[in-house]
């Protein structure tokens, strides 16, 4: 697709898109310069590089974010101009489509990835209540452009030509449901619109948040398999959440700055499969065992936490967005030639004998460019024991998928 430059937007200032900002009516502005060729280093202001200078706080973002944007330049951001501009010039050029996009996790998703300076075309996709979702984003002045797409009859024009497809659809957790009670609704849904994607985007990223992913994400393994089109290096189950979370809590629980922590979250992502490795923390803490103990349970059942507080009202939908969209983010910038970009997630796997699990990998052009199967290495005594027993489940919950697309066809 053909790149779309110079297009501008700003935060904290008055600005039309597309046109060069002369000026600033706010005495409190936060401008951004972007290097074109290399945009943010991950998503939400945590850490982004080349070319990034802020004048003031921002409106925005908050003092804490802008000292926090401020203090993750790389060296070599450092070292470009330190004069402050007021406008974003991104080379916007990929197409990014959320099936599921009206849903409470599918609206927040859709507002940080509009954000996004990479993104050309935001496409949103739902069976109802989409086209109020996509009038209100457009309204943004970020450079992607939104279009909604409603019902099975648009989805395969929702699809074409996207570079990265994510899947957040299907129906939420309620107080004393499991993962696995969403299984016979959201399996099916999973199924039909990853079908879609295999006969009009069959070469984009897939990035699977419908519960539960130790499932949905074998199901979308086998529907792509037989439409021909099955790359596993390129189908995604979206654990990001799992390390949000380890990340946050553990900043907490020691007083680190959270920009600066680091938690890698392997297994899978429902109940004791979700396993922190506490012992891999960056920067290097210590941790008494009752620590390792609550964090590692507390982390496991995070999402209940949120489900129990919601009462009712739903569950884990803005701190899942928020999430998924910096796994978009990576995505993107690996699709854009960022050689550095490495997440945690749910892929096929040969670091154990399960054929999916869920480990840091690094992204690149074609996907997963690399397994680091490093870091399940020197695991504490705990950490041990707390993978042999999510095998057994995850084990489960793999068949359990691979099941469900195999019955479906002989029904068929």
């Amino acid at each position: 697709m053909a790149a779309t430059s110079a297009t501008t937007f700003s935060i904290g200032s008055t600005a039309s898109a597309g046109s060069k900002i002369g000026h600033v009516t706010q005495s409190k502005a936060f401008s951004i310069k972007f290097n074109p060729k290399n945009h943010l280093r991950s998503f939400s202001g945590l850490k982004a590089a080349n070319s990034v200078s802020c004048e003031s706080e921002s409106s925005f973002l908050g003092s804490e974010s802008s000292k926090a944007l401020k203090s993750s330049y790389v060296t070599k951001a450092q070292k470009e101009s330190q004069r402050s501009y007021t406008s974003v010039q991104p080379q916007a050029s990929y197409k990014v489509a959320i099936l599921g996009a009206s849903g409470g996790i599918g609206q927040p998703l859709a507002l940080l990835v509009k954000m996004s300076p990479l993104v050309s075309a935001l496409n949103l996709y739902d069976i109802a209540n989409v086209n109020g979702v996509a009038a209100d984003l457009s309204h943004c002045n970020t450079p992607s452009q939104v279009t909604a797409f409603t019902g099975a009859s648009e989805l395969a024009n929702c699809l074409k030509d996207v570079n990265v497809v994510v899947i957040p659809a299907g129906v939420p957790r309620k107080p004393g449901m499991t993962r696995d009670d969403l299984f016979n609704i959201n399996a099916n849904i999973v199924k039909t619109l990853v079908e879609a994607v295999a006969d009009n985007c069959p070469d984009a990223f897939i990035h699977i948040i419908s519960n539960p992913v130790n499932s949905t994400v074998p199901i979308a393994a086998e529907v792509l398999k037989k439409k021909g089109v099955y790359d596993p290096k390129k189908l995604f189950g979206v654990t990001t959440l799992d390390v949000v979370r380890a990340n946050t809590f553990v900043a907490q629980k020691k007083n680190l700055k959270l920009i600066d922590v680091d938690v890698p979250v392997i297994g899978g992502h429902a109940g004791i499969t979700i396993l922190p490795l506490l012992s891999k923390t960056k920067p290097s803490v210590s941790f008494t065992d009752e620590e390792v103990e609550k964090l590692t349970v507390r982390i496991q059942n995070a999402g209940t936490e949120v489900v129990e507080a919601k009462a009712g009202a739903g569950s884990a939908t803005l701190s899942m967005a928020y999430a998924a969209a910096r796994f978009v983010e990576s995505s993107l910038r690996a699709l854009d030639g960022d050689s550095d970009v490495y997440e945690c997630s749910y892929i096929q796997s040969d670091v154990t004998e399960l054929p999916f699990f869920a480990s840091r990998i690094k992204l690149g052009k074609k996907g997963v460019e690399a397994v680091i199967s490093s870091e399940l290495e020197g695991l504490t005594e705990y950490e041990q024991k707390g993978l042999e027993a999510l095998k057994p489940e995850l084990k489960a919950s793999i068949e359990k998928g691979v099941a469900f697309v195999q019955k479906e066809s002989v029904t068929a």
